[in-house]
């Protein structure tokens, strides 16, 4: 019989976060169904989302904490309140810090974007690739975690 894989972290804080980086690190749909099998599993509350542009477009920032909040709101994992959504926000820009550092202004994203909480701690994964051009591709990952 085959054992169900567990995050092996304890306490809210660790587990968020590395459930967090485990969904948005995931290339398939296979492994993410895993993965969220697993953090499901260890009673998260969590949502998987993506965002793709232009860091040129001045609105690019404005995107992700757009589709963040949404699929926040819209999976559960916070309520319409503004310590919830301020906690969710502020996670996202520390996440955000990780992928956007030393980017051109004119770079392409793809990023994977996993929030996910357990109890008053929330943790916003962004995993994806940033290029110039086609050949350049790289591969950038960032982690925000703040308490509501």
């Amino acid at each position: 019989m085959k054992k169900e894989a567990e995050i092996p972290f304890g306490d809210s804080l660790q587990s968020a976060s590395v459930a967090a980086m485990l969904l948005a690190l995931t290339r398939t749909i296979h492994d993410e169904e895993e993965a969220k099998r697993m953090v499901l599993a260890m009673g998260h509350k969590f949502v998987v989302t993506e965002v793709g542009g232009k860091t040129a477009t001045n609105g690019f920032q404005d995107q992700v904490n757009r589709a963040v909040i949404g699929a926040g709101l819209n999976a559960g994992v916070i309520q319409k309140l503004p310590n919830e959504i301020h906690a969710l926000v502020h996670a996202t820009e520390e996440a955000q810090k990780g992928i956007l550092v030393n980017v051109a202004t004119s770079s392409s994203l793809a990023l994977k974007i996993a929030i996910v909480r357990k109890e008053h701690w929330i943790a916003v994964a962004i995993f994806g690739q940033s290029a110039l051009h086609y050949m350049t591709n790289h591969e950038r990952a960032g982690l925000g975690v703040m308490h509501i």
